[in-house]
């Protein structure tokens, strides 16, 4: 007898939600509000200049592996990428800069030379980075938080006897104070906490957990640039007989006797097994389950931080420059009580600039190069945002400026901007958060909504809004969490 799964949106969640049920069996339909797969993970073309649109950091690369060797293919024919020799080039205005080799002596070396930081640090806190990661990675990243049997296996019962040492009493900021005596080398590893949009003087310091994929493992960059996992992904999910349907906006969960059966869209019931959401979880039950039980402890939990793009086309090389730019804030604080408490965006930002026409020159012409130049922002409260953007333009532009000792105004011959209204508009994140719920407390991991509804049965969810969280990573392995549960109640044996 055949199965069959709706699956609404096609971010990447989405994506490798529909790949993971179509090998389970299932004829899956993807309904999708845009005309394009990739959620925030799409691209932009302007006269000569292309950029990836979302996320730049690419970490854990077999998640993307694995979706291609469930379907009995070899990833490297569909699908590739390299290892970066520098995950970041870090900047700061008195002139110090650090490059984040890969090498992970390298980079303690640079650091003990450019910051006076001694190398036997930077190795210890990478050791107790893998240490976490090796703890928690286990329970709280591959298995859902929400069933009884994720807190009785051996894998937790070893964490338990860990509390202590994994961070989990303690902020980000306090442990990377304890770990390095130079006030640099704190805020380069502060900075992991906007990984997860949220605050390094708030957020646990088990969120320390993520300098380990960036070093221990590696960043990568697809030699196609981001937006091929994506494509890649969705070539995959058409070869395995899914249904795409775009400009397609689900208006309704239809949900008969606590049971979906199927979603309404324009106007039109489809009638389905199981349905698989992969909407922004607040939105969703805003919107396509306003009718049912809310959430409310879930749905009103402080949300994650969201950014402001200027996609700029730069009629100049930078040799100095990398994939990955950092240009530190010299008040790293003042910058996070902006963005978490004031609900502004702080005079002296920290931007990240990501240029990847330094691997894939054809992102821009030639003698230019493709900026992707982004700050933190809190997210959208009503604030007066076209005086906030073109505040922070100008206080962008001066950074650069004052930074790389240069006049970059003058180079910008194509521009286009994403912020807050408009990543809530096209992508349909609650407030324009860019990973759903913060994480600045110790109880977060717990306050993300689970791979299932506990209400009404055949409903699933997966996305950054969702356990375990945000980032491309996090997305795909949720939607593995999901199909897992889906495989188990649905086939038993």
């Amino acid at each position: 007898m055949s199965k069959s799964a709706i699956v609404i949106g096609a971010g990447i969640a989405g994506l490798a939600a529909s790949i993971r049920l179509a090998i389970k069996g299932y004829q899956v339909n993807v309904f999708e509000a845009n005309a394009f797969p990739g959620g925030k993970l799409s691209e932009i073309e302007i006269k000569g200049y292309r950029f990836d649109a979302g996320p730049s950091l690419f970490t854990l690369p077999e998640q993307v592996e694995e979706l291609f060797q469930l379907a009995g293919k070899d990833p490297k024919e569909h699908f590739d990428y390299i290892k970066l020799p520098v995950a970041c080039h870090y900047f700061w205005e008195d002139g110090a800069q650090v490059k984040a080799y890969a090498d992970i002596n390298r980079f303690a070396d640079e650091v003990e030379t450019k910051l006076g930081e001694p190398a036997d640090h930077v190795r210890k806190s990478l050791k107790r980075s893998a240490f976490i990661y090796e703890s928690l990675a286990p329970l709280f990243m591959h298995r859902s938080l929400h069933q009884l049997k994720t807190w009785t296996n051996k894998d937790a019962l070893k964490s338990y006897l860990k509390l202590g040492k994994l961070g989990i009493f303690s902020t980000m900021y306090k442990a990377n104070a304890r770990q390095f005596k130079q006030a640099k080398m704190v805020q380069l590893f502060n900075r992991y906490a906007t990984y997860n949009g949220s605050n390094p003087y708030e957020t646990p310091a088990t969120l320390n957990i993520i300098p380990h994929l960036e070093f221990n493992i590696g960043a990568f960059f697809p030699k196609k640039g981001m937006h091929d996992i994506t494509l890649s992904l969705y070539k995959l999910a058409l070869e395995l007989g899914v249904i795409f349907k775009f400009n397609s906006k689900v208006e309704e969960i239809i949900v008969a006797n606590q049971k979906a059966i199927g979603v309404k869209v324009k106007g039109q019931d489809h009638l389905t097994d199981i349905v698989v959401n992969n909407m922004d979880m607040v939105n969703a039950y805003k919107t396509i389950l306003k009718e049912e039980k809310q959430p409310k402890l879930l749905l009103n939990q402080p949300k994650s931080s969201s950014a402001l793009i200027f996609y700029w086309g730069i009629k100049k090389v930078f040799p100095e420059l990398d994939l990955h730019n950092i240009l530190f804030s010299e008040d790293y604080k003042a910058e996070f009580d902006h963005i978490f408490h004031k609900k502004r965006i702080y005079e002296d930002p920290t931007v990240y600039i990501n240029i990847t026409s330094v691997y894939k020159p054809d992102d821009a012409p030639e003698g230019c190069m493709n900026w992707f130049t982004m700050i933190n922002v809190p997210n959208n409260q009503g604030q007066n945002w076209d005086s906030m953007i073109n505040e922070a333009r100008k206080n962008i532009i001066a950074k650069i400026n004052r930074t790389l000792n240069t006049d970059i105004e003058p180079l910008i011959e194509v521009e286009d901007i994403l912020e807050p209204r408009t990543i809530e508009s096209r992508t349909s994140s609650a407030n324009g958060a860019l990973y759903g719920n913060s994480s600045n407390n110790m109880y977060a991991a717990f306050l993300r909504h689970a791979n299932y509804s506990s209400n009404i049965k055949n409903l699933y969810f997966c996305g950054g809004s969702v356990h375990p969280g945000g980032g491309i990573p996090l997305c795909l392995l949720s939607a593995k969490i999901m199909t897992e549960m889906v495989s188990k109640e649905k086939d038993p044996k």
